[in-house]
């Protein structure tokens, strides 16, 4: 996702594009594909991880960006639900970093990318996206009240979408590797079921989302949701991929069920009972409805979790966690 945007926003002709990961390989990479790609284009590639808020603060101090996308994030389920601890301090602690500098420096708009796994959430890794889409719908209500008086604040706006064909941690690469070695495919259970979408229609519709959330401050703490149309069942892409390497399912190549893993469901949803979805004039977005919480309230529950994280105290991590389990 990080580079699909650094792509686009590159297609775009900024004036200047500070690109920021913690993966010296992903950096270089994307920062090399740019240096073929647009030698035009002005540039800086930092080496920096988001739960360092010093270092933060000196590159925000040093760009002054003008508009921020945060998709950093801790992503693969069972991953963070067996070391909680790091998912809080990179989706939560580090989320809570860039969108407060972002404020501090006056960017005018922080984008950031959520998932449909923050929706009733089930895993810790849903948690900590709920938490930080609470932070920025928290921010960004506050801000639109003081940019109606002023006129001059801080657009916070969020995008939420399921999986995306071809990003780190998606099926399809593994299936292409069972494939590779004659199988079987692995399938969690045989009915679940996932939201998709190729990773440059996605990002083309943050970027609308984006401009349109920006352009509409009266709907300020909305979290925008991008139309994935209909889930699609696991177990039919594998048959499908099968079908197109000119082999035949349960034939050629058997395809296992493994069971759900630690945290996962059977099927996502992109909105919960208390957000109806509503159709915005910009075609494949909705809105939800603002659910966003006293600012109080998160950031003294974002303190107790963070003190708790950094004490590797799992138990009070997970006991905090679960009260935001199935909201």
């Amino acid at each position: 996702i990080g580079g699909e945007l650094v792509r686009q926003l590159a297609s775009l002709a900024p004036k200047r594009l500070a690109l920021l990961d913690h993966s010296e390989y992903a950096l270089y990479t994307i920062d090399l594909e740019m240096s073929e790609a647009g030698p035009a284009l002005e540039r800086a590639a930092y080496l920096a991880d988001i739960r360092d808020r010093d270092r933060l603060d000196e590159i925000f101090a040093d760009e002054r960006p003008e508009l921020v996308f945060h998709a950093a994030a801790l992503k693969h389920v069972p991953m963070v639900e067996a070391n909680p601890e790091e998912g809080i301090l990179t989706n939560v602690v580090g989320t809570r970093h860039v969108a407060d500098l972002a404020l501090q420096h006056g960017v005018a708009a922080m984008v950031l990318i959520s998932t449909d796994k923050a929706v009733n959430p089930s895993s810790v890794m849903g948690a900590s996206k709920r938490l930080a889409e609470a932070w920025c719908q928290t921010l960004d209500t506050e801000e639109c009240r003081r940019i109606a008086t002023s006129g001059q604040g801080t657009r916070f706006v969020t995008v939420r979408f399921g999986n995306v064909l071809g990003s780190t941690g998606s099926v399809v690469p593994r299936f292409e590797q069972q494939l590779a070695k004659g199988g079987p495919i692995t399938v969690t259970h045989p009915d679940v079921e996932r939201y998709f979408m190729t990773c440059r229609e996605a990002v083309q519709l943050v970027l609308q989302a984006s401009a349109y959330g920006v352009q509409h401050p009266e709907r300020r703490g909305r979290i925008y949701v991008l139309d994935m149309g209909e889930p699609v069942k696991i177990v039919d892409l594998a048959r499908r991929m099968i079908l197109l390497a000119g082999l035949r399912p349960d034939r050629d190549i058997r395809i296992e069920f493994t069971g759900l893993r630690p945290g996962e469901k059977l099927s996502e949803r992109l909105f919960n009972d208390a957000e109806p979805p509503e159709r915005t004039e910009a075609a494949g977005i909705f809105v939800a409805r603002n659910q966003a919480r006293p600012r109080a309230v998160v950031t003294d529950f974002v303190a107790s979790l963070e003190r708790a994280a950094r004490a590797e105290n799992d138990q009070e991590v997970r006991q905090l966690i679960g009260t935001v389990l199935g909201t």
